[in-house]
C-alpha cells in the first residue's frame, strides 16, 4: 500500500532517553517496563518486549525512537504510553531503533 507523506507526517516519532527499566512479570509475554525521558514532552512508560535481546541495566541511557501520539493501551495494569520502535531480526529477537549519534531527548523524526 502507498501512503500519502501527509500520512507519514501524522505519525509522531521522537527520541526518548531511557531513565529506568524493570522486568514486568505480569505480561503475558516477556517484557520490560521503560520509562523514557522525552524532553518537553516529559517521562512517558512503555511496556516492550525486548528481553531476548536485552537487559534492563543496559537499556538505562540509551536513546531509542518512540510512536508518542499512539492512544495509551492498559497490559496487565501497567499504561504503555509510548510504543519503542524496533525491527525483527532472522532469529526472531526486536532490535531496538536508535539513532547513530547523540540527539536531545523529545527530537522528532523527520
Amino acid at each position: 500500500m502507498i501512503i500519502d507523506y501527509t500520512d507519514f507526517e501524522r505519525v509522531d516519532i521522537r527520541a526518548g532517553r531511557v531513565i529506568a527499566a524493570e522486568p514486568f512479570p505480569e505480561a503475558r509475554k516477556p517484557a520490560y517496563r521503560l520509562h523514557l525521558d522525552f524532553g518537553e514532552l516529559g517521562v512517558k512508560q512503555s511496556s516492550a518486549q525486548i528481553t531476548r535481546r536485552y537487559a534492563c541495566e543496559e537499556l538505562v541511557g540509551r536513546t531509542l525512537l518512540a510512536v508518542v501520539n499512539f492512544p495509551p493501551r492498559r497490559i496487565a495494569g501497567f499504561v504503555s504510553e509510548v510504543l519503542v520502535l524496533g525491527v525483527v531480526s532472522g532469529d526472531g529477537d526486536v532490535v531496538l531503533v536508535a539513532p547513530d549519534f547523540d540527539v536531545a531527548p523529545g527530537a522528532r523524526l523527520l
